[in-house]
């Protein structure tokens, strides 16, 4: 063998062996990060202390109290923003039905929350399909009347609607997963997490809203994406609002009895 050839040989060798090492000593280094488990352990930002409420559906700590039984001085009619002339009676609220009165709506604003809300059909209602105990809790209230986001309240034991337009249901677009009604003079629960939409600069769409809803403990919607607005008659669409927005409970016109709400709180959301 020539000496130029024999030199580069040896240099060559010392490159494979030198590249070897390194391998050797990464896998080594990934190997003892794996078995260390400070390595994926994350320390800050720590989370608040939240004191969960003393039963379940009671407010945690952070909770905004909507509805404590006793008042009505977090609401306003969704017309005129004059003081809520609903009812209470006993700690619970009743919606008024005199003409005029109308929805109401939360004197503060919101964004993303987490929404605690209970209601009861009468045990004497009558009516049938839509015209039996029908209201709503309007997510995002984007206007007077019905306008926004609406998760429909209406008594959907043993009583057939248009499955869209049925408790649970975010009306006339989600269809919930199951049918968990109580019967009516039974207090019902509603759980929602709730996604507002957002809105570029111009008006357009950003990123539309979602809903969780749990009924009675029951899961029926799962971070339901929403095609817009609700809409009675025609589809759903996105119309840019003032945000963050009140959250609404409606005053239907059917003629059957008032339902009643009571234990309303609600968590902002980061």
């Amino acid at each position: 063998m020539s000496t130029a050839r024999s030199i580069s040989w040896v240099v060559a060798t010392a490159s494979l062996l030198a590249a070897g090492a390194m391998t050797t000593a990464m896998a080594a280094a990934q190997g003892a990060a794996a078995e260390n488990p400070k390595a994926t352990e994350v320390r800050t930002p720590v989370p608040p202390v939240v004191t969960p409420g003393a039963t379940v559906g009671a407010p945690p700590s952070d909770a905004i109290v909507l509805f404590d039984g006793r008042s009505l001085s977090e609401w306003v009619s969704a017309q005129d923003h004059t003081p809520a002339r609903w009812f209470v009676r006993d700690g619970v609220m009743v919606v008024n039905k005199a003409p005029g009165v109308g929805n109401i709506e939360t004197r503060r604003k919101f964004r993303d929350f987490q929404l605690h809300i209970e209601w009861r059909i009468p045990a004497d209602i009558t009516g049938s399909s839509q015209w039996r105990g029908n209201s709503g809790v309007f997510l995002a209230s984007t206007g007077p009347g019905d306008a926004g986001f609406e998760l429909q309240v209406l008594d959907s034991y043993r009583n057939p609607t248009y499955v869209n337009g049925m408790a649970g249901s975010l009306y006339k677009q989600s269809i919930p997963f199951a049918n968990a009604a109580r019967k009516p003079g039974q207090w019902q629960s509603y759980d929602v997490v709730w996604t507002a939409p957002r809105f570029n600069a111009d008006g357009s769409l950003k990123s539309p809203a979602y809903a969780t809803v749990f009924w009675n403990g029951v899961l029926v919607d799962n971070h339901f994406e929403l095609q817009g607005q609700t809409r009675y008659i025609g589809k759903p669409c996105y119309e840019p609002y003032a945000e963050p927005a009140p959250i609404k409970l409606q005053a239907h016109g059917d003629p059957s009895q008032p339902i009643s709400f009571r234990n309303i709180w609600v968590r902002e959301l980061p």
